[in-house]
């Protein structure tokens, strides 16, 4: 076990912590220096999310495209909210996809209460984009398509782990995987499992924020018409930080 004596930091001030945004996060980073307009929008909210995924990406920010999904738990008493960081791996107008374990928790989250809300966040470049919409599953054709472009690794990982559920130990998993290993050793294509495939958030909502000094953030929401991706049917609209 480790010695949580070295760990341990009692004068450690977290209230005192904070950022002041829009200093010096606009080097070699063009924009990011100059405040978020409604302008930024007329390509769309998907165009300016890909350009603030491409600029995160050039910062050398690790995993660019991450984002916390949150997902609602049915319980007996009450909704309860349910959050994990994923990969988002598609991004078109029509919206966000990432894939996962249909029978995970979040997948059985998603299929009881098919709407969810994602969160990107750079705090190195002062910026994070919301998502939030009705989500459904790709069809497989889709899955199959990303699925050949995984790792055969990722793949062995996907079949060998049964997401979400409880195990004995880390030996346990480690068996798993290796009994999937030795199953699929003569397999040149590992097949899609039947329980895994992706997810799209179609978005209503979407938020981009800047963080700016003195906490007077910038805040621009968009809200769209469900299965409307005209960018011309947007509702584009700057909230108080």
């Amino acid at each position: 076990m480790p010695d949580q004596e070295k760990f341990a930091t009692p004068d450690l001030d977290i209230a005192a912590m904070r950022v002041e945004y829009g200093v010096d996060q606009g080097d070699n980073h063009p924009g990011i220096e100059t405040d978020l307009d409604e302008s930024w929008l007329t390509d769309g909210w998907e165009a300016l999310l890909r350009n603030w995924i491409e600029h995160a990406t050039s910062a050398g920010v690790t995993d660019p495209n991450a984002m916390v999904l949150a997902t609602i738990e049915v319980a007996e008493d009450g909704p309860r909210p349910t959050t994990r960081t994923v990969l988002c791996k598609g991004l078109s107008p029509e919206g966000v996809t990432f894939y996962t374990n249909y029978e995970s928790f979040k997948g059985r989250q998603l299929t009881e209460t098919p709407y969810a809300s994602a969160t990107f966040v750079w705090p190195a470049l002062g910026r994070q984009v919301t998502v939030r919409g009705p989500v459904h599953q790709v069809s497989p054709e889709t899955t199959a398509l990303y699925w050949q472009s995984r790792p055969r690794g990722s793949r062995l990982g996907a079949w060998a782990s049964k997401q979400s559920r409880p195990i004995a130990s880390r030996e346990a998993l480690d068996n798993q995987l290796a009994e999937v290993t030795a199953r699929f050793e003569e397999v040149a294509e590992i097949p899609v499992p039947p329980f895994w495939g992706g997810f799209m958030i179609r978005p209503d909502y979407v938020e981009f924020w800047q963080g700016r000094r003195s906490r007077m953030h910038n805040r621009i929401r968009v809200t769209l018409e469900p299965g409307n991706t005209d960018v011309a049917a947007m509702k584009v609209e700057r909230l108080q930080p």
